[in-house]
């Protein structure tokens, strides 16, 4: 048996913890719960399966008491079944105060959202699925994060030599067990084993709890839910914030609506403004640092912007619609919550999504989608097209998808800024400039990378530039083009020296920890704390302090 014990002086919220533990034996896969017997009943078993001389008969009888456990309609406890990812989740939104019905087809999406968004739980991002069995790692990493957000980390290197298959933990997920090993939430098996892609049977933790609450006091645990994973959901507009958790100065309470003046981004009373931060990278590859934390972290460094590159294709958006979504909702929720501006990319870069009109329809499907939901949302900013690149052209091209996507925007956010990209990767600007489009607040993007792009790209912003053509650098990096080689940190001054003049707002490629010039973060960020400085890589020194 798997043993978890808690310390009441070490975590002030020991309560939630148990109910947490609880609601794995609350909730059954399917069908509903049966009532649980009342305390007169004390001599009847409470399930047929539950025999009196079981190892777990005094836990699940004495926690069906105290309507703790309801179990199965047919009487039945089922003590090595399993629980749902989407199950133990809810609990956790009960004990947040988050709880929210349902915002798609299953019955737990609202509460998944609640807890990823609100209470920053990124680990919800890499769950491969909600209906699926939770494993103990993904158990502990929920739990940890979410309700002990700031735990000691303890000595790392006592405690995780004492975990016998530490290095089987999945490596984001490593720094949350080795906290709740140092805080002695968890002690793993007996043979030192934490068997970190096993499942959680009920009985195990039906005792684990009852070991638990005989240590503390719970008198207001026990509140369960009847719903199951067939409920029939209440669909309801997912949560978007309206007031961000803390005013920054340069940031949404400062200028409100932005608009374009001249070439110049402004402020909605004309003032201009220039937007400092960074780009994700591709989610389905570095989902942890589209969290609530990660994008605070570059807030609270100075970045007054967010870029959200949702990719088209690469197993991004075009591979599922639905959660490609839930992310990009997400991350605006975040970036809302610290008085950022939002850009919601749709990242074209290679095979069919180099040609954006391959994708025109999806497109224009998407942005209708979005452009309702945040239509009153000064934050958000839409980038139509990232990259456009091969045998193409800005007025054959880009221009007329440009012209079909930006109509479905206006008609739901008339004021709203776009911004579209420009042929050969986002560098002719001036071949856009010289054709532009009709729209009021667009602007154009363009991409360089110090170490590949020099005065010949400056010369065509210039040129863009003098023909009335208001430019935004969506994406740009310290390294070669390939993301690679340098930083090229004297070249990278150069060119923000060019857009300091210029008054260029920016994102810089990008936020993550892949193993590249271009990354901000150390590789293994993220794997065994929160962000902090100590994080940045050189690119990412350089890029912060810039902010």
């Amino acid at each position: 048996m798997l043993k978890m014990f808690f310390n009441n002086e070490r975590l002030r919220a020991f309560p939630a913890l148990l109910a947490v533990l609880m609601f794995i034996c609350l909730m059954a896969a399917c069908g509903t719960h049966s009532e649980a017997l009342d305390s007169s009943q004390k001599d009847v078993p409470k399930f047929t399966d539950a025999a009196p001389n079981a190892w777990y008969y005094d836990a699940v009888t004495d926690m069906a008491e105290k309507g703790l456990l309801k179990g199965y309609e047919d009487g039945t406890f089922r003590p090595s079944a399993t629980i749902s990812r989407g199950e133990f989740i809810t609990i956790i939104s009960r004990i947040l105060g988050i709880e929210a019905p349902a915002t798609g087809s299953y019955w737990a999406s609202g509460n998944i959202e609640a807890v990823r968004d609100k209470a920053g739980c990124w680990v919800i991002w890499n769950l491969p699925d909600y209906k699926g069995d939770i494993i103990r790692e993904e158990a502990v990493s929920i739990l940890m994060l979410s309700l002990f957000p700031n735990a000691d980390q303890g000595d790392w290197n006592a405690v995780t030599s004492s975990i016998k298959d530490f290095n089987s933990v999945t490596a984001n997920y490593q720094y949350l067990v080795e906290q709740a090993y140092a805080n002695d939430i968890l002690t793993g098996y007996e043979d030192g084993t934490f068997v970190p892609k096993g499942n959680l049977t009920r009985a195990e933790a039906c005792t684990i709890i009852y070991k638990a609450f005989k240590k503390g006091n719970f008198e207001n645990a026990g509140s369960s839910s009847d719903a199951s994973e067939t409920s029939p959901p209440a669909v309801t507009e997912s949560y978007t914030p309206t007031t961000p958790d803390v005013v920054r100065k340069g940031g949404v309470s400062d200028n409100g609506w932005l608009k374009v003046v001249g070439t110049q981004l402004s402020n909605e009373k004309g003032e201009p403004v220039v937007l400092h931060g960074m780009s994700s990278h591709g989610f389905q590859w570095f989902s942890e640092f589209l969290s609530k934390d990660a994008i605070k972290f570059t807030a609270d460094s100075g970045a007054n912007i967010f870029r959200i590159a949702m990719y088209v294709e690469e197993n991004g958006y075009m591979t599922d619609k639905a959660a490609a979504k839930e992310r990009v909702f997400s991350a605006v929720n975040a970036a809302v919550s610290q008085d950022m501006y939002v850009i919601i990319d749709w990242h074209i870069l290679n095979g069919n999504t180099a040609n954006p009109m391959n994708y025109k329809a999806e497109a224009i499907n998407f942005f209708d989608e979005v452009s309702k939901k945040y239509a009153s949302t000064p934050n958000v900013i839409y980038e139509i097209c990232n990259e456009p690149n091969g045998n193409i052209t800005w007025s054959d091209n880009i221009k007329s998808y440009a012209e079909a996507v930006i109509p479905v925007i206006r008609k739901n956010s008339p004021d709203s800024i776009v911004l579209i990209g420009t042929p050969t990767w986002s560098q002719d600007v001036d071949a856009a400039a010289k054709d532009p489009v009709s729209f009021k607040n667009i602007m154009y993007c363009f991409h360089f990378y110090a170490g590949t792009h020099g005065q010949n790209l400056r010369d065509k912003v210039d040129t863009a530039l003098k023909l009335g053509a208001p430019i935004f650098v969506t994406e740009w990096g310290t390294s070669d083009a390939s993301g690679n080689g340098g930083p090229y940190l004297d070249k990278a001054a150069e060119w923000m020296n060019f857009m300091t003049k210029r008054s260029l707002s920016w994102c810089n490629w990008s936020l993550c920890d892949k193993s590249e010039a271009s990354a901000a973060l150390k590789s293994g960020a993220y794997s065994d704390k929160k962000l902090t400085a100590s994080d940045l890589s050189k690119s990412g020194e350089y890029v912060f302090a810039n902010f």
